[in-house]
């Protein structure tokens, strides 16, 4: 190389290669590689001195310079991945984590929210006297929420202090989040022809919020629609149901008259507790208006119907005395459930 007219360049590559070979970081290769590469490099000052070289010496001497830094830059390259794999492993080996270690800070299992425990039992207990869970959804129509159900259009629940209703985009169909589970009912019938046995759980929505009271809580309501039945099958439904809900074989219900646009006649129902009475629910038998409203004939068939809270059934299950504690996600409450 001291001579650009005659360089001799056999050695650059294995010498380069050991040279390399020698860094152990990338900041250490990047020096010895300005030895060949960088402007006052080995090898430019080769390509430099072609210029001092015949134009018939000119392009074997300038392929042979080409050949050797191809080789160099090749080296370069092996050496820089090597070095930079080691840096990755030397680092994945410092931050492994030994996943068959135990968990950390175990604090115990989760459990099961008392709402959803309580539909749980509410779901079975109806299942093993032969009713099936009906959903629907939770944004409806106003036929399905309203009309359907009897529920006339200057009826009190359509207030706007009672309801919320929801925009559309054409501003012609009002729909709202359903006030209750009833709707349901309203598209099973629709879609199923008597006999059935349903109940319908889920959530439902007011504007209301107090100790008692929610803007969201849960219901679930049910129905039974056949050819003979009658006020007394309501009455024995709801009875087995809260005596073996609360396990408690002494437990009497009693049905008071009261109104529903979608029962005729209707009742409110009350249980005993603690010494005197507790209002638990409506019912009543389903109202020919509404079985109209899905074709089902009201001479042939009967049907009763009615409602309760599951966050009532679930304070009064687990003695807790505020509704609004199912909501605020306090772990020093619901860890009390957990099973």
């Amino acid at each position: 190389m001291q001579n650009p007219e005659n360089p001799n360049l056999e050695h650059i590559v294995p010498q380069a290669e050991r040279e390399f070979a020698a860094c152990a970081t990338v900041t250490e290769l990047e020096q010895v590689k300005a030895q060949y590469l960088g402007k006052s490099g080995v090898l430019t000052d080769a390509l430099k001195g072609l210029g001092k070289l015949s134009s018939e010496e000119r392009p074997a001497a300038g392929a042979a310079i080409n050949v050797v830094k191809q080789g160099v830059e090749l080296a370069l390259k092996n050496r820089r991945d090597a070095i930079l794999l080691a840096e990755q492993a030397e680092q994945l080996a410092a931050e492994s984590l030994d996943v068959t270690l135990p968990a950390r800070n175990v604090h115990g299992q989760g459990g099961l929210h008392p709402v959803t425990l309580t539909l749980q039992r509410v779901e079975e207990l109806f299942h093993s006297i032969g009713f099936e869970v009906a959903e629907g959804p939770e944004i409806e129509s106003d036929f399905y929420n309203f009309t359907a159900l009897n529920i006339p259009e200057n009826h009190p629940a359509r207030a706007m202090h009672d309801t919320f209703y929801i925009d559309t985009v054409d501003g012609k169909d009002s729909h709202v989040l359903r006030t209750h589970t009833s709707p349901v009912q309203i598209h099973y019938m629709q879609n199923k022809t008597p006999p059935l046995k349903i109940i319908a759980p889920g959530r439902v929505y007011r504007v209301d919020s107090d100790a008692t009271h929610s803007p969201m809580f849960h219901q679930v309501e049910g129905l039974w629609v056949d050819e003979n039945i009658s006020f007394a099958n309501l009455k024995g439904v709801v009875q087995d149901f809260l005596q073996r809900f609360f396990e408690r074989d002494d437990l009497e219900v009693r049905f008071r008259p009261s109104f529903f646009p979608f029962t005729e006649p209707s009742a409110e129902m009350d249980m005993s507790w603690n010494g005197g009475w507790l209002e638990i629910g409506g019912c009543g038998m389903v109202h020919p208006e509404v079985f109209r409203h899905v074709g089902v004939d009201s001479e042939k068939y009967r049907g009763f119907a009615f409602g309760l809270g599951i966050e009532r059934l679930t304070m009064l299950r687990y003695g807790v005395n505020d509704l609004r504690l199912f909501f605020e996600n306090d772990l020093r409450f619901l860890k009390q459930f957990g099973k």
